[in-house]
């Protein structure tokens, strides 16, 4: 189930959000060009490897990506859930928690991980933590999402609650899995367990006074699609 859009119009132009993904685009296309083992030891030095942790690395891993539909697939998901969420912090305190979810994310990798020298790198534990608040904010807004069925994509609707459920139970189910496999790479499906929850955790210390709640004509509205 791959989240396309979301019902829910906002209240403000969403800067931070939009500074974000600019700054991911920026670097991606700095870096991606690098050959194959300059690339690697890039990602060696400024991903998040566990084996050689870094306290710097919890920023710098959340800004590469290890692939063009890596990078896409991530920015997509923070326009799609981010915008909602900045209008309730505003821009600075969403940059703030942004950064601090995706820290929280890479502190349970390393964590669950420690001695991984697998380089952990993406934005993904970031926008989990996005994602987390945005869905205790408005569990009823409608999310079109794709659901792919061998060759012909399926358009559903869903409340944005049952796509977190169905989010985080994926989630945790795989990484699960993962511990007999610390060095299988692939998805760090800890570090996508740990922004969620964090982001859940922390988000009263960023979210505006008495934030708005989300009007009626937004599940109504079906022309916004």
């Amino acid at each position: 189930m791959i989240p396309i859009r979301d019902l829910n119009p906002r209240n403000s132009y969403p800067i931070a959000v939009i500074l974000i993904i600019l700054a991911n685009i920026y670097l991606y296309f700095n870096y991606a060009s690098l050959p194959e083992p300059l690339l690697k030891k890039f990602f060696l030095k400024w991903g998040l490897l566990p084996s050689d942790f870094r306290l710097i690395n919890l920023i710098t891993y959340q800004f590469l990506h290890g692939g063009l539909f890596h990078l896409i697939s991530n920015m997509w998901a923070l326009w799609i859930f981010g915008d909602n969420v900045e209008d309730k912090m505003g821009h600075i305190r969403f940059i703030l928690f942004y950064l601090l979810s995706g820290i929280i994310a890479g502190i349970v990798q390393v964590f669950i991980f420690p001695t991984s020298e697998i380089p952990c790198v993406g934005a993904s534990g970031a926008i989990a933590g996005i994602m987390s608040v945005y869905i205790a904010l408005f569990p009823t807004a409608v999310v079109l999402c794709i659901v792919p069925i061998l060759f012909y994509p399926l358009f559903i609707q869903v409340p944005a609650i049952f796509l977190g459920i169905f989010w985080f139970l994926s989630q945790l189910l795989n990484g699960i899995l993962s511990l007999g496999f610390p060095e299988a790479g692939g998805i760090a499906w800890w570090a996508h367990i740990g922004g969620f929850l964090g982001g859940i955790f922390i988000s009263p210390f960023f979210l505006k006074e008495n934030p708005p709640t989300i009007s009626e004509d937004t599940l109504s509205d079906e022309e916004e699609w």
